[in-house]
């Protein structure tokens, strides 16, 4: 990781765990007060304070700390410290059972309505950059044998409309959690309907972090793409025998080349051997020879021709692989609502299968993979990013339900029970419940960080 990568990547970091804790918080912050509960303290931080402001109004405190790894809301609280008598109905342990359930639920809440927003703005303002979902199979793959063709472009899945590459994994992926058999409607490339039965039941999806559509055997699929040489370089082969930079390559032996990696290899495993290669240029089209120097690489001799080539893809195909998904203000709202509740789910079921073994636990990620996608999706640009940062506010509002003690799910539970018996937990439980969670919640983290380390080693 180079320094120019980590000035990018340190700050879409910082503002990504920023923006994230900080809107949590304020959800607990925002219910509360409007609640009449007291809060102390507002942190986005954990640590030494490197900035403080104490409201005049009602003393609380603003705090933003040293480690930007979370945050907290400080409420009053007798279980805390002695609380004046004047102030004990501000007191959250004061409070009846539905409004401590409202505070600590407004949180993952607030996390979710974060997500919805973003997706609204880049549905309805933006435009959300896509892709449609063309694909080709790769050989004795699932794909394959379902009988994909180059060129298919996916309609429906289990009768649930796609328009994109990214609806499509997600689509698979929500329905291979219900079923394993897959009904695909898709277009072909003459323009026919046709259906595609995709039997997953011998694909382990989530045992490794592999992209979910390269292990059902689906690739982006795309029209053979026209081939430039790029730079020449002097006193090359390619210079001798009068090849331009720009030139387009029509043919290598009489025979159109799939793409730039096949060219390159044609050339390698023919050195000293003379290749008639037809080209285009502004004066006309015209046969040139060319004879690879052998030169030796990692052992092997191979042909070079001191050319650097490239794919060239036309505006008009790229109109027709890519688009702007961009919808009316209704549309947006739905749509936003539909696709925070699709991917909550899946992460909840993913989650849950991560119990029975079906997920693997390296798909667990810490901070240096969020460090890394943050860097990544800001470079690429405002949508991306937004993108991002909603998919990982719905892991974090999904991750604190989890009715694991210390988290906010943990407090639900314990509040579900207060109810059903009608009195508090006990102190002693609590005490043990904490100890339990703290446990859970380090080794999850442990866990994180361990498989961020071994994705820079791989």
């Amino acid at each position: 990781m180079n320094l120019q990568n980590l000035l990018i990547i340190l700050p879409a970091f910082l503002l990504t765990i920023g923006i994230l804790v900080t809107v949590h918080e304020f959800g607990h912050f925002w219910v509360a007060r409007r609640l009449g509960v007291k809060v102390l303290r507002f942190s986005v931080g954990f640590g030494k304070p490197l900035w403080t402001y104490v409201s005049p109004k009602d003393q609380t405190e603003y705090v933003i700390s040293a480690l930007p790894l979370g945050g907290y809301v400080k409420m009053l609280d007798e279980r805390e410290g002695e609380v004046p008598a004047e102030e004990l109905h501000r007191a959250f342990n004061r409070q009846n059972v539905w409004v401590r359930m409202a505070v600590v639920v407004a949180g993952p809440l607030a996390n979710f309505i974060l997500a919805v927003l973003i997706y609204f703005f880049v549905f309805g303002v933006t435009g959300n950059p896509a892709m449609h979902p063309f694909v080709k199979p790769i050989k004795e793959t699932p794909a394959a044998l379902a009988g994909f063709q180059p060129g298919d472009k996916i309609i429906q899945i289990n009768e649930q409309p796609v328009a994109t590459f990214e609806e499509t994994a997600l689509t698979i992926v929500e329905e291979f959690l219900l079923t394993k058999s897959l009904k695909i409607q898709v277009e072909t490339k003459e323009g026919n309907w046709a259906e595609r039965s995709l039997d997953l039941s011998n694909t382990p999806l989530f045992k490794e972090e592999n992209d979910v559509l390269s292990k059902i055997g689906l690739e982006p699929w795309a029209p053979r793409l026209d081939l430039m040489l790029g730079q020449i370089v002097p006193e090359s082969a390619a210079e001798k025998a009068g090849l331009q930079s720009k030139d387009k390559i029509l043919s290598v032996d009489g025979n159109k080349p799939e793409n730039a990696e096949s060219f390159v290899k044609y050339i390698q495993q023919h050195p000293n051997q003379p290749i008639v290669l037809q080209v285009e240029r502004a004066s006309g089209v015209s046969d040139i020879t060319v004879t690879p120097v052998l030169k030796e690489k990692e052992g092997k001799q191979i042909g070079q021709i001191g050319a650097g080539i490239g794919e060239v893809v036309p505006t008009e195909l790229l109109s027709t692989l890519q688009f702007r998904q961009r919808l009316g203000l209704l549309d947006s709202v739905t749509k936003s609502l539909e696709k925070t509740w699709q991917m909550s789910i899946v992460t909840l079921k993913l989650m849950g299968r991560m119990l029975t073994g079906e997920v693997s636990l390296k798909n667990i990620s810490g901070p240096v993979t969020i460090a890394k996608y943050s860097g990544e999706t800001a470079s690429a640009g405002l949508p991306y990013y937004l993108g991002f940062l909603a998919v990982v506010s719905i892991s974090l509002g999904v991750l604190n339900l989890l009715p694991i003690p210390m988290l906010d799910g943990g407090h639900l539970l314990y509040y579900v029970i207060e109810i059903v018996k009608g009195s508090p937990v006990s102190p002693r439980i609590e005490e043990y419940g904490l100890r339990f969670g703290m446990a859970v919640v380090g080794c999850i983290m442990v866990l994180a960080v361990y498989n961020d380390i071994m994705r820079l080693i791989n």
